[in-house]
């Protein structure tokens, strides 16, 4: 892949393009896929472009590199490279592809790199149309797909590359990425500085996504620009216009001050003007979002999850869903909101409401599968179910008093008719001998001792009278009576 030369039209490059690497020693993160003699690292390593390599199906994250690998790949490889989208390539285009590498593999023994961008959006009779030059060696194939390949990419096409999976950018990656555009003369080139506080608020704002990173950057440095090209008053503007008009005028008489007056020196060199500052209220104001204050590993962090956790807990679905918003505005990893929101079902639901936890498992899988921002839908779901439902932490005490005992050493033998009697002399010893299997009774239940003797007659679990345990606290008191012998 080469830069296009502008042309009598051009519209300027977006800075997220002019930026991306030129090689794979230029990419940031993903350092676990390109280590030395990986599949990426040998692709691209092939000046020659004769030797074979596996194809590849990149799965990630919007904005984690998946097409800067591709075009890395391509500047570094010998072989040559072709880009389709499956946005709007048809099978026609991919068996036009395929004859042409098959050609230039038996003519001058070069392979071919296809990179296929969106995978998941080709049809299974478009993915089957790559299936021969996969195979036969005409194309390497380098795929990207940002949803789960193994619901999206057919088997066959699957077995026959390599699945490599991309993690989201880190803060210090992003952070490099965002110094590398400001000082780059592809990028912003030093016409602008930072502030160390607007650097961090736009990668709060990327959220892992280095394209979303340098899009606000450049944003922001226009706005900042801009108003640096504006007088600051109708003072300014006035004093601008009067040198103006003198330079003019001494121009006119042929006076060779007027460049001193006009510039600001009698050696004619123009004044010094200050690098415009990008600072927090420019990033605020370019990518018309408030900036929150929020620091993953800080202060903000801790206190706006445990606000969370208590307004699900004390059963505000509005605040729950404020914080919620505050999390997924300010970039919180959203498996960390999913993980929480499962411990909840558990610590504060529990039986109360014994759907509440499939609910959030559903949840946190369901983020996993479709990403941000659409995850932050069933993330919402769960928790207005969550912060709705009867609440009850009877399961949580009671695992916690089991454990106290436990570690307090009171346990016990286990009773003999409980042990296991499978193995040869177990019976030998008594075990099992007098159990009394419950499904031979009528009613499903017997009087029979399972708590060793030191805790006999024990209770852990104490259910409230909330949503589903109410009936639960009915059917235990018998079930305890029976079993108990008490009845």
């Amino acid at each position: 892949m080469v830069d296009t030369a502008a042309g009598l039209r051009a519209g300027a490059t977006p800075l997220a393009v002019r930026m991306r690497p030129r090689s794979l020693d230029e990419v940031a993160g993903q350092r676990h896929l390109l280590t030395p003699g990986s599949p990426l690292v040998a692709l691209a390593a092939d000046r020659t472009g004769e030797s074979g390599a596996v194809s590849v199906i990149l799965w990630g994250p919007p904005g984690t590199g998946k097409t800067t690998l591709a075009q890395a790949i391509a500047r570094s490889s010998g072989r040559k490279f072709v880009e389709l989208s499956a946005v709007t390539a048809g099978v026609r285009d991919v068996r036009q592809v395929m004859e042409e590498a098959r050609a230039n593999r038996d003519l001058y023994g070069v392979s071919t790199v296809l990179f296929l961008d969106e995978i998941h959006r080709f049809t299974k009779a478009q993915q089957d149309a790559l299936l021969p030059g996969v195979e036969n060696g005409w194309v390497i194939l380098v795929a990207a797909t940002t949803e789960n390949p193994s619901f999206s990419v057919i088997s066959p096409l699957l077995s026959r590359s390599l699945l490599l999976t991309l993690e989201t950018l880190d803060d210090d990656d992003l952070a490099m990425l965002v110094d590398r555009a400001v000082a780059d003369p592809r990028g912003l080139d030093g016409r602008v500085a930072l502030d160390p506080e607007a650097r961090a608020a736009i990668v709060r704002l990327a959220s892992g996504d280095a394209r979303r990173a340098l899009t606000a950057l450049e944003a922001a440095s226009t706005s900042a620009l801009g108003a640096a090209a504006e007088p600051t008053s109708t003072t300014d503007a006035a004093a601008a216009d009067d040198t103006t008009e003198r330079g003019d005028a001494a121009a006119e008489a042929g006076d060779g001050a007027a460049g001193a007056e006009a510039g600001g020196g009698a050696d004619g060199g123009a004044a010094v003007r200050a690098v415009p500052v990008i600072t927090p209220e420019v990033v605020a104001r370019a990518v018309d979002r408030a900036l929150l204050r929020y620091d993953r590993d800080g202060d903000e962090h801790y206190d706006v999850i445990s606000a969370f956790i208590k307004s699900v807990r004390g059963s505000d679905v509005d605040a729950a869903l404020h914080y919620l918003a505050r999390m997924i505005e300010a970039g919180e990893d959203p498996r960390f909101i999913a993980r929480r929101i499962i411990v909840l079902a558990s610590e504060d639901i529990g039986m109360a409401d014994p759907t509440a936890l499939g609910v959030a498992v559903a949840a946190a899988d369901a983020v996993q599968y479709i990403g941000m921002p659409e995850g932050r839908i069933p993330l919402a779901q769960a928790v207005v179910h969550l912060a709705t439902a009867p609440k009850s932490n009877a399961a949580y005490l009671g695992i916690d008093a089991a454990l106290a005992d436990v570690r307090a050493g009171r346990a016990g033998r286990v009773p003999k008719h409980l042990r296991d009697a499978h193995y040869p002399g177990a019976k030998r010893l008594g075990h099992g001998k007098g159990y009394a299997y419950p499904h031979d009774d009528p009613i499903g239940v017997v009087p029979q001792q399972y708590l060793p003797d030191p805790l006999r007659g024990a209770v852990y679990y104490t259910p409230t009278e909330h949503g589903n345990e109410r009936e639960v606290s009915a059917r235990l008191a018998k079930l305890r009576r029976i079993v108990r012998g008490e009845r």
